[in-house]
């Protein structure tokens, strides 16, 4: 759940190595990475090693402990920077794998996916199977491309939809507990980023 281990074939060489952060698509990304030096003629062993040290990108991946309950805290996973279709089933993906301790729930806060053009309502809507699949208890929906998501996930799970970044806060202030697994995540536009700062400063606490 907070980092990926591979062993790979590249080309003829074999190489076992940790990636400093979870889920598939980071695998992927570091193939091509690994892929791309070994045409240089670089040292992969060190390319490995360096990938161990890829970790707490803001935005991109970036987990903290954030104040939460009685004196309790819960984990938020930063992904505020950006969302697409795939890189949302993918996040969805890496908070299905990261198990909350005690009675803490999953709960994912999801801006809309701008720029998405005439199929932007299935794309949004398509998302439900990977929220159900991750098992989140509370979907926190923000922006008005989010409704065809709502209208997918019925009373499947509880969902709230609202219409700014600044709403979406004020739902997790009141929802935040201890032990939450929070996953973050949407279009840079709709400001996810501020929430997840919010959080880190303990503002919702107030």
């Amino acid at each position: 759940p907070d980092c990926s281990c591979v062993t790979a074939r590249i080309g003829d060489e074999r190489l076992t190595f940790k990636i400093g952060m979870a889920g598939r698509h980071w695998v992927n990304n570091a193939l091509a990475v690994l892929a791309g030096v070994q045409a240089a003629g670089g040292d992969l062993a060190l390319a490995g090693l360096a990938l161990a040290e890829l970790n707490g990108l803001p935005g991109r991946g970036r987990r903290l402990r954030v104040p939460a309950g009685n004196g309790g805290q819960a984990i938020v996973i930063d992904e505020a920077y950006n969302a697409n279709p795939a890189s949302m089933a993918a996040s969805l993906a890496v908070l299905r794998d990261v198990v909350p301790a005690r009675a803490g729930r999953r709960i994912a806060v999801l801006g809309s996916m701008k720029e998405l053009g005439t199929l932007s309502a299935d794309f949004h809507a398509g998302i439900a199977p990977h929220l159900i699949d991750a098992q989140v208890a509370l979907a926190v929906l923000v922006g008005s491309e989010m409704q065809p998501l709502a209208e997918a996930l019925g009373r499947r799970i509880d969902v709230r939809h609202v219409a700014s970044a600044d709403a979406a806060l004020a739902e997790i202030t009141r929802s935040l507990a201890a032990d939450d697994v929070l996953l973050a995540k949407g279009s840079n536009s709709i400001g996810l980023g501020r929430v997840v700062a919010a959080l880190a400063a303990g503002e919702h606490m107030a």
